[in-house]
């Protein structure tokens, strides 16, 4: 007894793989957003007036540190807030795309030890609505990832206040 090719079962079960497939991906697609979300809860922080100054509110993340999309020079960026940084941290491989040019070297302490950085001006700093111009910033090599730490140099521009789950941020 032979089997007989029936095209209509052989396009049923491509139908099938077909929408599992579309339906994996569909589930990546939901679930990478949802765990972008519980790193970064401020992909696009929005800002308000409030009497004549610019406030940006930042929700803690599920670590309990303040995450948040913004600007140098124009480029995207994620900033994590860090209150023990005296400048900017840059990690040194992201210098030439965020158009950012080494100066003098010196040594910087930081919670991996001492290591050598080298000094740098940000143009125009934005998170929200509010801009900077002209942050000091330090270029490290010791930093591998992409996350740039936003330290006083940026903060005591600004007025910062931390209530509950919330980091508010105001020009002064």
């Amino acid at each position: 007894m032979s089997e007989q090719h029936d095209p209509a079962k052989s396009a049923g079960k491509w139908m099938v793989a077909l929408a599992w497939i579309c339906g994996f991906g569909l589930l990546v697609f939901v679930f990478s957003d949802l765990l972008e979300k519980q790193v970064n809860p401020n992909n696009s922080p929005e800002s308000q007036r409030v009497g004549g100054q610019t406030e940006v509110r930042l929700k803690q993340n599920r670590q309990g540190h303040y995450v948040a999309t913004g600007y140098i020079n124009g480029e995207e960026v994620l900033f994590l807030v860090d209150t023990g940084a005296t400048d900017v941290a840059v990690p040194a491989h992201l210098a030439s795309k965020l158009q950012l040019r080494a100066g003098r070297e010196s040594l910087a302490s930081t919670a991996n030890g001492v290591v050598r950085v080298a000094e740098s001006t940000i143009d125009t700093l934005r998170i929200g609505d509010i801009v900077l111009n002209n942050v000091d910033a330090n270029l490290n090599p010791g930093m591998q990832d992409n996350h740039i730490l936003l330290g006083m140099s940026v903060l005591r521009q600004l007025e910062f206040t931390q209530r509950g789950d919330w980091l508010i941020l105001r020009t002064l």
